[in-house]
């Protein structure tokens, strides 16, 4: 990126502080503010530079770079003191104010003696005294300087709070903050968290609070059973400290809470999304209560018995907890006992130990909507199906062991992968020696069964390409053991699998399927001598793979096939006892009857194969012959049947391997069913669970996707915090950050975080994200229309941020995509909200720009109306005219504004009975128009006729509700008469 020009003038230097200002603190705006007071020496204008030397001084101050501050200060002080004349009333506010700033530098440098520290707060009192300035401000730092110090704080703290506060004093935030920590550190956490209240509700903020005093208030929070409240503030605390060097104190806190409340994965998780802050703290104050905060919690993930595992720490190396326990320890030490030795006292390594040897305040609290154990951040080997909760009885002997895993497999048990996974685990290891035993056979054949075992795996999370590439190898290793018959049924598992690939379009797959099927029929011809179990596998294959292409092509003409292959399945399996084959093929008669159509002939196959399940088993397809039935009922509108055969089928699998009974698929078909009945926290728990076992699975896309879904219903139930943060973690995700996930997956991820980020009032945060989304967006040639969604919303955050300029080139994006995917109602309500929010901002001086806005929006509706499109919600030219009435009423055009009010209501039309939504429509309208005649226009006479007319209409209609608005404006204006 080219290193802009140096301003040339005054005027494009308090223009590059302005923009500076605007970014986030850290290096890159560091440098800039010293980039532009190098630019301000060079006027011969001295104003200039204090301007710069203020910005710099702050980029320091909240960049964690406290060495440097006071130097800049001390140029400013000359500058006062040499020509006090550039210091209007606000730099020389500032300029005071900043002795603060000093102070608490000089504090944060152990390298600064004390008698340093009290020299600075003497020239702060005798400069306030010269100044005649209350001196509230200075006992507020010796105040300070008496905590640092471990002093008895209590003559100290009763000469700053019991002062007067003056326009020097802190914001009331951080003063609040100070008063609570004084009580916390007295041993009294009611009384603090009863001061903190106003600061902890939101009441009182700051840049630096409430996330500063949020971080002292959590433990107290646990500490006094108020758990929930602790959960709800450290998500949005963290949010507002994270990544932030000035604020790295406030980071260690939030990974102590997780530390000592069971969450101990999610601290590993944060501490991996602040690994910059080990190297940028420059602040050895700063650092040292990050570290403490690192060590709490590295300390109990090492107790815990998982030391080893990876940790992020200091760049240039790779780390385990115990690695990075030991070098954080003996760093935070040393910065103890160089401020201890500063100070002549043990204060810092006093609150240091009792911070490491608290104990855990809670077992387990669960912090987000993905709760992790540190056994799921354990390094495996390639996913795996998790254990069943229940385990099998293996046996110890390995011939055993293998003959009992082919017993299981020849009758489809799940629980034979349990018993893969075990021989898998031995096979694999260093020193195996093969048993000599003919009933075992040679170590091919063992190596084909664990290669079809992890083939069937990869299939179960649609990864088709290994699949297919595993079982051809294991048919090769089968050849080579002498097991043609299982070579056969590997082969065609391969066939099904290359089927399954992606294809670029639906006759595509079907052609697939079809020629897959026809080979699996040409190998079974030719594979004679097959044992009953191995023929039943493939007449299950050609019968599933016909029902694959009828739910690819969903033509009528392929059901039949599927029924046919089915008959001959059950037939085949029927004759040879095989109950597994035959209540299969039953469970695929249902889905063949449902994919036709006909779902009560679906419900009635499945409650005859439920009662043959129960009487004479196999047990293991209860779960999916109940979650069939479930989704069956779903599609017949019936939700609570739905809700009790799902409900029923969980505790069923509860017993299985999760993969094997499709426990996932069941938490997301529940969840559907819970939306249906209204109750959307069940739903919302089932999708994150469905979502975690998909993970555990291997089927990554698979979980993205359900913990997205769980992401927007967080957000529409309005828990937004708990929605970022579920974001946060996913979008932190390895292969993520690696940019190894499909891109429109994770682009619509960020995109539901920064409408949270919008709904969450984090403005700021909301508009870079939508930003740079549109930037990302325009390169989706394939799909312009999302683009044209994306750079909507980013230009209408924009001008929220009053940047009308950077707005209409977001919206020049926007109708340029749109000319290509028409999205007429996303891009028509962009304008007219632009036009809305730049007349309300700007008012008359605004009125050109939204009339643009609004212009542009009226070619879109013209639009739309020659290419027929009707709006969801309010028609497009009403709703145009409405907008033009709001902006002329803000911009001060009130005749105008009324003319087109007019135009809205003929637009609209008279209100109907049952229609609420058309009729407070109808009644805003009046009511903007009664608004803008009475109010602004002083015509109260046409304005109460109108009024009362529609009044009295909608109550006619049955709108009573509709009309409270309309009756209290004209209320008002009769009182005005």
């Amino acid at each position: 990126m080219p290193t802009p020009a140096p301003p040339r003038t005054t005027d494009e230097l308090y223009e590059a502080l302005r923009e500076n200002d605007r970014r986030p603190y850290g290096r890159p705006r560091t440098v800039t503010a010293e980039e532009l007071v190098d630019a301000a020496e060079r006027f011969e204008e001295p104003v200039p530079l204090v301007h710069a030397l203020l910005e710099l001084q702050e980029a320091y101050t909240y960049g964690s770079e406290p060495r440097k501050s006071p130097v800049v200060f001390a140029r400013l002080l000359t500058l006062f003191d040499e020509r006090p004349d550039l210091f209007d009333d606000r730099l020389r506010h500032t300029l005071f104010w900043r002795f603060k700033w000093v102070a608490n530098a000089l504090l944060a440098l152990p390298e600064v003696p004390l008698t340093g520290l009290r020299q600075w707060l003497t020239e702060m009192r005798d400069r306030y005294e010269k100044a005649g300035l209350g001196l509230q401000p200075y006992y507020g730092q010796a105040y300070q300087l008496a905590a640092h110090l471990g002093e008895d704080t209590t003559a100290a703290y009763e000469l700053w709070a019991g002062r007067t506060r003056t326009p020097l004093s802190d914001c009331e935030a951080c003063e609040t903050c100070e008063r609570a920590r004084h009580h916390l550190a007295a041993g009294d956490d009611e009384r603090a968290l009863a001061v903190w209240e106003p600061v902890l509700a939101g009441q009182e903020s700051c840049q630096e609070e409430p996330a500063r005093s949020v971080s002292y208030a959590l433990l107290p929070l646990l500490r006094t059973g108020r758990a929930d409240r602790a959960r709800a503030l450290h998500l949005t605390g963290y949010r507002g400290c994270r990544r932030n060097p000035s604020m790295a104190g406030e980071v260690g806190r939030h990974l102590e809470f997780c530390a000592l409340t069971g969450n101990e994965a999610r601290g590993l998780e944060l501490l991996a999304e602040n690994r910059a802050l080990f190297d940028e703290v420059d602040s050895p104050r700063d650092l040292l209560d990050f570290l403490t905060g690192v060590e709490v919690l590295l300390s109990r993930v090492d107790r815990l018995g998982h030391g080893e595992l990876p940790a992020a720490g200091y760049a240039g190396r790779t780390w385990t907890v115990a690695a990075l326990r030991t070098e954080t320890r003996g760093r935070a030490d040393d910065l103890a006992a160089r401020f201890d030795t500063r100070n002549g006292t043990t204060a810092h390594a006093d609150r240091r130990r009792a911070r490491l040897d608290r104990e855990p305040l809670l077992d387990a609290l669960e912090l987000t909507l993905r709760p992790r154990a540190l056994d799921d951040l354990a390094p495996v080997a390639p996913p795996a199906a998790p254990a069943a909760r229940t385990r099998p009885d293996l046996p110890e002997p390995l011939p055993e062991l293998i003959l009992r895993a082919r017993e299981l497999d020849e009758r489809g048990d799940p629980d034979a992968r349990a018993c893969w996974t075990r021989l898998r685990a031995l096979a694999t290891a260093p020193g195996y020696t093969h048993p000599d035993d003919p009933a075992v056979g040679p170590l091919a054949r063992l190596r084909a069964d664990l290669l079809a075992d992890e083939a069937n795996r990869a299939g179960d999370r649609d990864d088709f390409a290994v699949a297919a590439a595993l079982h051809e190898e294991a048919a090769g290793l089968y050849e080579d053991a002498g097991r043609p018959g299982e070579a056969a049924v590997s082969r065609g598992c391969a066939e099904l699998a290359t089927a399954e690939l992606p294809a670029p379009d639906t006759g595509t797959k079907t052609a697939a399927l079809t020629a897959a099927h026809a080979a699996l029929v040409r190998l079974h011809e030719e594979t004679p001598g097959l044992a009953p179990y191995l023929e039943a596998r493939l007449l299950r294959l050609r019968a599933t793979t016909l029902g694959l292409r009828l739910q690819t092509s969903g033509s009528p003409e392929h059901v039949a096939p599927v029924l046919a292959e089915v008959e001959l399945l059950l037939a085949f399996a029927g004759r040879h006892g095989i109950a597994a084959q035959v209540s299969g093929g039953l469970l695929l008669r249902a889905g063949t009857h449902a994919l036709a159509g006909d779902l009560p002939a679906a419900v009635a196959e499945t409650d005859a194969l439920l009662d043959r399940l129960r009487a004479d088993g196999p047990a293991w397809h209860l779960p999916r012959t109940l979650g069939l039935r479930g989704r069956l009922r779903l599609g017949l509108g019936d939700p609570e049947a739905a809700h009790a055969d799902l409900t029923e089928a969980l505790r069923l699998a509860a017993d299985r391997p999760a993969d094997a009974v499709g426990t996932a698929r069941l938490h997301g078909d529940l969840a559907e069913a819970c939306m249906h009945l209204g109750r959307p926290d069940e739903a919302l728990r089932h999708l994150t669970r469905s979502a975690e076992l998909d993970l555990r699975g291997g089927s990554r896309t698979d979980a993205f996707c359900t913990y997205g879904n769980a992401a927007r219903l967080s957000l529409d139930l309005g828990r937004v915090e708990d929605c970022i943060a579920l974001l946060d973690s996913l979008l932190a995700e390895p292969d993520v950050a690696a940019g190894e996930m499909d891109d429109r997956l994770v682009a619509q991820l960020r995109l539901t975080r920064a409408r949270a980020l919008h709904t969450g009032d984090d403005l700021k945060a909301a508009t870079a994200e939508f930003v740079a989304l549109a930037a990302e967006s325009a390169g989706w040639d394939d799909d312009p229309g999302s683009h044209a969604m994306i750079a909507a919303e980013a230009a209408v955050l924009l001008g929220e941020s009053g940047e009308f300029g950077r707005a209409r080139e977001a919206v020049e994006q926007a109708i340029g995509a749109h000319a290509r995917e028409p999205r007429y109602e996303q891009l028509s309500g962009c304008l007219r909200e632009l036009a809305r929010l730049q007349a309300q901002r700007e008012g008359a001086d605004g009125l050109p720009g939204a009339r643009a806005f609004l212009a542009d929006a009226a070619r879109i509706a013209d639009e739309a109306r020659a290419a027929g499109y009707e709006a969801h919600g309010r028609p497009l030219d009403a709703a145009l005219a409405y907008e033009h009435g709001r902006v002329g009423a803000y911009a001060g055009a009130y005749e105008e504004a009324l003319a087109a009010l007019e135009r809205a209501l003929g637009l609209l039309g008279e209100p109907e009975p049952g229609e609420p939504g058309q009729a407070g429509e109808w009644a805003e309208c009046v009511r903007l128009a009664g608004a803008v005649e009475g109010v602004y226009l002083e015509r109260t006479a046409p304005a109460l006729a109108r009024l009362d007319a529609a009044v009295a209409r909608l109550t006619a209609l049955g709108h009573e509700e509709q009309t409270e608005p309309l009756t209290g404006l004209a209320a008002r204006l009769r009182d005005e008469l």
